[in-house]
């Protein structure tokens, strides 16, 4: 990966691994499922504050650290990895590149300052009933009157919506689909925490019903940024996926050096070491496609729309496996609910499906490359 990373961009990694080693220990990331906000609004702030993670991948101008999705991805991996809960995918991913594309100068120096300093959570209220994460999903709709935009509908799977200050809801006009900012607390507006596998990721159902909004861009001109956003989350699950999945094979190799059966540490069985053999080279083809799209995000972003989908399948599908067997070598015990294995099982399950199945991104690479 040394044509990938560079020295900076290696601390990175050491600094921000250091940092979730200690705040994002097992037992934190129990304690925080069981809570309402689902983080620690202490360690949010230090991460805010002392390593600016929030505001990493957005420009100087904005207020943020003017790095890339190369190393926001880094961040991701590592929160994968530590199974980290707290609102950065949601705020800093979502919400922060669907501003950056959304053509609002206005709305951008607004709210990006706040999002990098981590003193507002924003989020993106896309996905409705139909499952379908892309515009031609969305029913929401929004109606102008005297006193502004209003809009009505219903969102799923909106991610930190019990906590956000801002929900980016995207709804259809009469010019079509278009992007709208929604304040936590205003009228017509109802959350409901969504009962899901993963429970260190807080997910809501909102309903609008004539929410005071205000638009963002033009009316009618959300279109491509809303699949821009898209991609960029596509890259970020993909980072995260290799941080779990990798995470998962150090903890099944490490039971397969300790455990003992018939007076023999399972680790010497040759069924054994082939299996973390298969899992450790998944993983590395998992890695090397998730890094290659953080980098074409940054190099050549004109083909991020082909490569973003086949990398969160692969990495999507890696993860998933590479929690099935992780499950397997520890035996009945990965089964428990003592055991993390199943913590990583239920966060590679819900990434799979979250922006899309593995089956729908090969299907939208195949529609883009014209197949």
């Amino acid at each position: 990966m040394a044509s990938v990373f560079g020295e900076e961009q290696n601390e990175l990694r050491r600094v921000v691994r250091r940092f979730f080693e200690e705040k994002s220990s097992e037992d934190e990331v129990r304690r925080l499922m069981e809570t309402d906000d689902g983080y620690d609004r202490r360690v949010w702030t230090q991460m805010a504050g002392q390593l600016g993670l929030q505001g990493l991948a957005i420009s100087e101008q904005y207020g943020g650290s003017g790095f890339t999705q190369l190393e926001m991805s880094i961040v991701l991996e590592e929160m994968g990895r530590a199974l980290v809960c707290a609102p950065v995918l949601s705020s800093a991913v979502l919400a922060a590149n669907l501003l950056l594309e959304s053509g609002d100068e206005e709305a951008k120096t607004r709210l990006l300052p706040v999002i990098a300093d981590g003193s507002v959570i924003a989020t993106v209220a896309l996905a409705e009933s139909s499952g379908r994460w892309d515009g031609d999903g969305v029913a929401t709709t929004a109606e102008r009157d005297a006193t502004g935009w209003a809009v009505t509908g219903e969102k799923l799977f909106v991610l930190d919506g019990g906590t956000a200050d801002v929900v980016l809801v995207v709804a259809r006009t009469d010019r079509g689909l278009s992007l709208f900012e929604v304040s936590a607390g205003s009228s017509g507006l109802t959350v409901r925490p969504m009962d899901t596998m993963d429970r260190t990721r807080k997910q809501s159902t909102m309903v609008f019903s004539r929410t005071p909004a205000r638009l963002i861009g033009a009316e009618g001109g959300a279109a491509i940024a809303v699949e821009r956003m898209l991609d960029l989350a596509a890259v970020a699950v993909a980072a995260e996926d290799v941080g779990g999945a990798l995470r998962q094979v150090e903890l099944a190799a490490e039971y397969a050096r300790t455990r003992s059966q018939f007076g023999k540490v399972i680790g010497s069985y040759q069924a054994i070491k082939q299996k973390l053999a298969d899992m450790l080279l998944s993983v590395e083809l998992s890695k090397a496609a998730a890094y290659r799209v953080a980098q074409v995000a940054v190099d050549d972003p004109a083909t991020l729309a082909v490569e973003a989908g086949m990398a969160k399948a692969l990495c999507a599908e890696t993860y998933v496996q590479i929690a099935y067997d992780t499950i397997q070598i520890h035996g009945g015990i990965g089964f428990t609910w003592e055991h993390p294995a199943h913590l990583y099982f239920r966060r590679a399950k819900s990434n799979a499906s979250l922006f899309g199945t593995p089956a729908h991104h090969r299907e939208l690479v195949a529609q883009r490359m014209g197949l």
